[in-house]
This record gives C-alpha cells, structure tokens and sequence, in this order.
C-alpha cells in the first residue's frame, strides 16, 4: 500500500478520542471550541483521565465519568477519530494509548514546532467540519516493530517516529549495526537512530540525518556524535530487516522507542523491522508535506535584509 495514496475517511455516529498531557500547553478558549464544536455537530467523545482534570481547571467543563478512560484509549475500530491536542510529543503518546489499531490520529498544536501536530488552534472548527462531513483526509505513515533483549514490560515495542541506542554516561558505547544480515558498521560515539521517514523531522534531523518525504519507502540510519567523523547517515529500504548489537564498557545504554525509554545492556539485540500495520494521520486539507516544510523551516525567509 503506497504511503503517497491519501484515504478519506467516512464516518456514521462519530466518537471523538481526545487525548491531552499535563504538560502539554493548554488555551481555555481552545479546549472550550473543541467541547463546543463536539456538541454543535452531535459527536459522541471520550477523554483520557488526566487531559479531563486539566479541562476542569482551566475551563470548568465537569465531564461525565462515563466518558473518562484510563490507560489504553477505548477504540473500536469503528467510526471514530483521535485528537490530540499539544505538540508531538502528546500525538506519539495518543497514539501508542490506541494499541495500533486502524482509528484515525489528528493532531492539534499548541506546542512550538509541530510537524505531526499541524492543525493550530485556528484549525478546530475546519477539522471538526471535515469530520462531520466524511471529508477527513489522512496519509498512512510507516511505523516501526522493535523486538529484543531489553528490559521492560513489553517484549515488543511499535514507534513511529525512530528508535535509538545511545549512552547512559559520559563513557562512549559501539553499536554494531547488520541490514539483513550484513554487517554495514560499528557505530563508536553516543549511540545510532534508525528512523522512519515521519521522524526524519524529528530526532534524526538534530543529529545531522536527511529530511525524507513520509511517501518514501526507506528507513534511515544516523549516528549520534561518531567518534570516526566519516561515519555518515544511510538510506536503506524500508523491506530491511536491521539488528544492533551493544558494546558498551559501562555495561548497559538506553533503547528509547519514540518516547519511551527502557535500559539495554551489553550484547544486547535489538531487531527493528517496518511493523505490518500504518497509522493513519490526518493531514490539512489545503497544506502539503513541503508547506509544512517550508514553513516551520523558515526556508522562504529572506534574511540579508
């Protein structure tokens, strides 16, 4: 299924997840237009537990109990979409609350740079519309299954921005890295990145990796800090199946999964193939990839002036 194919999304009945963080940055006046939009165009919704007291504090909307959820998000798989209100950081979050099912992500930013997350408050009302009318828009996202032997609850792991290995001191660590099979380098320095290309704008790109369109199929592999300056990112299909192995003289480093962090010690495995199942983000209506691009980028700023 290619990633440039753009699905619209038909709804019946609508349930709205809504999903929010403490942490993340809350407008009352924003939270009020998105419970007033639900109301206005006859949604059902949900709201995770903690993003309920925040909407209490702030705006002093009391939500029914029976509309508050705890831990994973109550998805159906049926005519529902998730919101997520705050920056990327709260979408990535949304998301793995889901259990990888096919429910449909939107992403409100009130955060700063936002490349999941692009709808600003001014985009409520548009978003909700869209909703109501079938006319949601949404690109499948390549995500990532990383299986190993690292300490945490789950034996697997999905992600969809990159996973990393990268140290836990100030000792350097070497991570050896074989795409299907072959040996293509030993990282020495602060760890590796291997990232789909929805998190090429994230974590990848601060440490010097390319920025790759999320309709290209290819994963891409960056080292962090490479004590061998010729170390440099590599693109690879994203039919790879690419295992890291942990060298580290202080015995253990840190695998984080998106935005979870768990501890890998050494000689640990770690095995990251492209999961089966997409998320399906919903993008603007009238903005692109390069848009977005160009303008959390500034790239069309003249600066000689």
């Amino acid at each position: 299924m290619p990633c440039k194919v753009k699905y619209y999304f038909s709804f019946g009945q609508m349930n709205i997840i809504l999903f929010s963080r403490r942490q993340s940055a809350h407008v009352p006046s924003q939270i009020a237009a998105i419970f007033d939009a639900i109301a206005r165009y006859g949604f059902d919704y949900s709201i995770n537990e903690e993003f309920a007291e925040v909407v209490a504090a702030l705006t002093g909307i009391i939500v029914p109990a029976d509309k508050v959820y705890r831990g994973a998000a109550p998805a159906s798989g049926g005519d529902e979409v998730m919101i997520c209100y705050g920056g990327d950081g709260t979408l990535l979050d949304g998301i793995h609350r889901l259990a990888l099912c096919s429910t449909p992500v939107a992403g409100i930013n009130s955060g700063r740079l936002g490349f999941l997350t692009e709808n600003n408050g001014d985009g409520i009302e548009p978003l909700m519309e869209r909703i109501s009318r079938g006319e949601l828009r949404c690109e499948p996202r390549t995500m990532l299954r990383v299986e190993g032997d690292f300490r945490g609850s789950e034996t697997w792991h999905h992600a969809l921005n990159e996973t990393a290995i990268q140290r836990r001191g100030a000792t350097m660590i070497a991570v050896e890295a074989y795409v299907d099979g072959e040996m293509i380098a030993t990282y020495h320095g602060d760890g590796v990145i291997v990232s789909t290309p929805t998190g090429s704008t994230a974590y990848s790109l601060s440490a010097g990796g390319p920025i790759v369109a999320p309709s290209c199929r290819c994963l891409v592999l960056s080292p962090l800090a490479p004590h061998n300056l010729t170390m440099r990112p590599v693109v690879i299909p994203d039919s790879s199946s690419i295992e890291l192995v942990l060298r580290s003289r202080s015995q253990s480093a840190l695998l984080s999964v998106d935005n979870r962090v768990c501890r890998l010690d050494d000689g640990g495995r770690v095995r990251i193939t492209c999961a089966a199942q997409r998320l399906f983000l919903a993008t603007p209506h009238n903005n692109s990839f390069y848009d977005t691009l160009s303008n959390k980028m500034m790239w069309g700023i003249d600066r000689r002036d």
